[in-house]
């Protein structure tokens, strides 16, 4: 991973660009290019969150029902289990899901918190199962909104956690809370030595939302993150950074807080999963019903794809095969479904 000195001059490079990318933009919209043709894997999905990999086989989160759902070569679904304890209610419920080493984590909404349980994944495709629960971390605080839930495994083989401010905006700026962060444990739950805190699961702060979360091929970070009602973010993560939340929201050129690569008006984004592919960052939009495609070589600039074709999409990733994978999000309460909504898209770029 880059070193923190070198990462904040390389942020504070890309952020002095996005600014006059974005006072340019006020004369022309961000372009939208021929998309890739799409390939529907599986139809008919509840509320679904996240999806995630084992051995070549994709899983699925339903939010509200708590299921963990397999889908076939065919496109059938299977339910692998009903995770226990989950309290759906607002954007709280069955959230992220994470395979790492044979397990299966999940992040998701109880009656009063928050939290990560993994589980050990038994059985062969068509015929998954599920071991008992082992608590990772609780006391995430939870509300109707705000419950971040994105949880992925980075190169160092940490578990990085994305938690919302909960409706607590100041929360985000105490790093005694777990709200309004990015956390960093290892798998079993333990605080890595080398956090930026001590003693404290805390990788960086100052988040309103962040939903996604991904690493390119040289270690950097990145994480979306919806804004309030002037901003969404994609943000560069380092160590023990401060995005500014609740004090600021999208570009603040204040030293104090590190600032978005690139900033969006919430009616064209509210920005969940991404996936770093070869030479772009892919970010699912929710209320922007697109998918944007930033790329790693110019982080200031994005083209999007699918503009009010999809409806809302809540997760992008990176299938086994190399594949892009996105799935729908309409049928949540907050979209307009279509038949066969909510669905999983393999896309084709050939």
């Amino acid at each position: 991973m880059l070193a923190k000195s070198a990462l904040r001059a390389s942020t504070a490079v890309v952020a002095a660009s996005a600014v006059a990318l974005i006072v340019a933009s006020c004369a022309a919209e961000p372009a939208s290019v021929s998309a890739p043709t799409t390939e529907s894997v599986v139809e008919g999905l509840d509320a679904p969150w996240s999806i995630a990999f084992h051995d070549g086989v994709a899983l699925v989160s339903e939010r509200d029902s708590a299921r963990v759902l397999e889908i076939a070569d065919d496109g059938e679904t299977r339910e692998v289990a009903v995770i226990d304890g989950v309290a759906p209610a607002g954007e709280g419920g069955l959230l992220g899901l994470a395979v790492h080493e044979g397990e299966l984590f999940t992040y998701f909404t109880a009656d009063d918190e928050n939290r990560v349980e993994r589980r050990e994944i038994t059985g062969e495709a068509g015929d998954l199962s599920l071991g008992e629960p082992t608590t990772v971390i609780d006391g995430i605080p939870a509300a109707g909104n705000h419950n971040g839930g994105r949880i992925a495994f980075g190169p160092d083989g940490m578990l990085y956690v994305s938690t919302g401010d909960a409706g607590d905006r100041d929360s985000a700026q105490d790093i005694d809370a777990l709200s309004g962060k990015i956390l960093r444990l290892a798998p079993e739950g333990g605080i890595p030595d080398d956090n930026p805190f001590d003693d404290s699961p805390v990788y960086s702060y100052g988040h309103r939302n962040p939903q996604g979360i991904a690493w390119d091929a040289e270690g950097a970070m990145y994480a979306s993150e919806f804004g309030q009602d002037t901003w969404d973010e994609l943000n560069v993560i380092e160590s023990g950074g401060n995005y500014g939340w609740p004090d600021a929201e999208g570009i603040a050129d204040d030293d104090d807080f590190i600032d978005p690569v690139q900033q969006w008006s919430p009616d064209d984004a509210s920005p969940s999963g991404i996936a770093v592919t070869g030479s772009d960052i892919l970010i699912a939009n929710l209320r922007g019903e697109r998918l944007r495609v930033v790329p790693l070589d110019d982080l200031t600039t994005s083209t999007e794809q699918f503009v009010g074709e999809l409806g809302r999409l809540r997760d992008v990733v990176t299938g086994p095969d190399g594949a892009t994978w996105v799935l729908t999000n309409n049928t949540d309460g907050r979209g307009s479904p279509s038949p066969g909504d909510d669905r999983v898209l393999r896309l084709d770029s050939d």
